[in-house]
């Protein structure tokens, strides 16, 4: 029996029907994120297989993809990330692309632990990174008037060569046996240089929110011997753990090969959270537990499955944070470092680092052009929003130098993430490298 359309409209009832009407919202921010973000993940499956054909890297059109996301968001009146409010989720976001990163960096490298192999990075380790962190205090207060404590925090987060952005320039993957000296020099630097200027951030926290010099014992003790020191021993004996238990499962025939990739998950999350857990720096115990799980027998084949993992994760991981990040840029925040703050950025990029680098590595016999390769591809990136984002997090900066911090951060990394995307696969082909 057919039944009659308005009979079939009774056994609705009204209330659920206005429930419908009111319950169904068009423009509604999760689902614009999952566009974007379905969007995004498209444009990187196609666009990182082909990133090395191009002059240019995938963060660059990334960068600009998320600036274009946040004039469509302010049109919408939706705000997606807001970096002061917000700055607790952009820490722990970028700290699991920087972690990644750093286990990669440590898979790659082959070259022996020894002085005469490791002294390019030793130099940009103990000369060049903390000349460099000087040199940015000093412009950070002469030319942003910042204080002393919030110049330190700035400079520790401009001071680190970024493991995730500078992959372009380093070392290929484990096993390779090609190690150019610039690339392995970037590459080692890149991984202990992250660590290593947290001591620096929390220099600069203590000044800014205590003042005074009675933690500066406790600060030496703690922030630098101790956590450098635990970190290094943790992530090496924790990492070279892991890989022997990775090659006694396999021998096993526990593991199968097509899931070596989690394993680079698995491994970077259990080197950090132990790392933590012990207060020490779990960047370091990613990079140095990277290095570690390499050198237990390398010529294994898991080795390449496990960096393949890890790299994949790492640029994907880069580019959804540079979209994420870019899509908090407005117009009103760049305008907020001022010239001063412009001019910082372009002093520290064209001479500060460039310089002190090739200076500094003059006595190492290194042709000059490949010094000037290191200095120019000092790259600034995730990691300097981690370090930013910790700062803010703590509450020990004032507003207003919150801001001022924050906003050279993003010019100095947009510039980076420009120039230095844009010359990276001309330059590397260049010198052949």
């Amino acid at each position: 029996m057919e039944v009659p359309l308005s009979t079939s409209l009774t056994v609705v009832p009204g209330d659920a029907l206005l429930a419908a009407s009111e319950g169904f919202s068009a423009g509604d921010p999760y689902a614009i994120g999952l566009f974007f973000g379905g969007v995004a993940l498209l444009a990187a499956i196609i666009a990182i297989p082909r990133q090395r054909e191009r002059a240019f890297t995938s963060a660059i059109v990334y960068l600009f993809f998320g600036a274009i996301l946040a004039g469509g968001l302010a049109v919408l009146g939706i705000d997606l990330l807001d970096p002061f409010t917000d700055a607790t989720v952009i820490e722990h976001l970028t700290e699991i692309a920087v972690i990644i990163a750093l286990f990669s960096a440590g898979l790659k490298l082959d070259r022996p632990l020894n002085w005469r192999g490791w002294r390019s990075a030793a130099v940009l380790l103990g000369v060049v990174m903390p000349l460099t962190i000087g040199g940015v205090i000093l412009l950070g207060m002469g030319l942003l008037g910042l204080s002393l404590g919030a110049a330190v925090v700035l400079a520790a987060a401009l001071a680190p060569t970024d493991p995730v952005l500078a992959s372009d320039v380093q070392v290929g993957p484990p096993g390779e046996g090609d190690e150019p000296e610039p690339k392995f020099a970037l590459t080692a630097e890149a991984g202990f240089n992250d660590g290593l200027a947290f001591p620096f951030v929390f220099l600069g926290i203590f000044i800014a929110g205590q003042g005074g010099t009675d933690w500066i014992l406790e600060w030496v003790l703690a922030d630098v011997l101790y956590a450098t020191v635990v970190g290094l021993l943790l992530g090496g004996a924790v990492g070279r753990g892991l890989a022997i238990a990775v090659s006694r499962l396999h021998d096993r025939g526990v593991l199968v090969p097509q899931l070596d990739g989690w394993l680079a998950m698995a491994s970077v999350l259990v080197l950090y959270g132990v790392t933590e857990i012990a207060g020490a720096y779990g960047f370091l115990a990613a990079f140095a537990g990277g290095l570690a799980f390499r050198r237990y027998e390398r010529h294994h084949e898991f080795h390449g499955r496990v960096h393949d993992g890890a790299l994949t994760v790492e640029q994907f991981s880069e580019l959804a944070i540079v979209l994420l990040l870019g899509s908090t840029v407005t117009l009103a925040g760049l305008g907020v470092p001022g010239p001063g703050g412009w001019v910082l950025v372009v002093i520290l990029l064209f001479l500060v680092r460039p310089l002190v680098t090739v200076v500094a590595l003059a006595p190492l016999r290194m042709p000059l052009a490949e010094r000037v390769f290191i200095g120019w591809f000092g790259i600034r990136g995730i990691g300097s929003f981690y370090y930013v984002a910790v700062a803010i997090g703590s509450g020990a900066l004032a507003v207003g130098e919150a801001e001022l911090v924050y906003w050279t951060v993003v010019a100095c990394t947009g510039a980076s993430i420009i120039l230095h995307g844009m010359t990276s696969t001309p330059v590397v082909k260049r010198l052949g490298l």
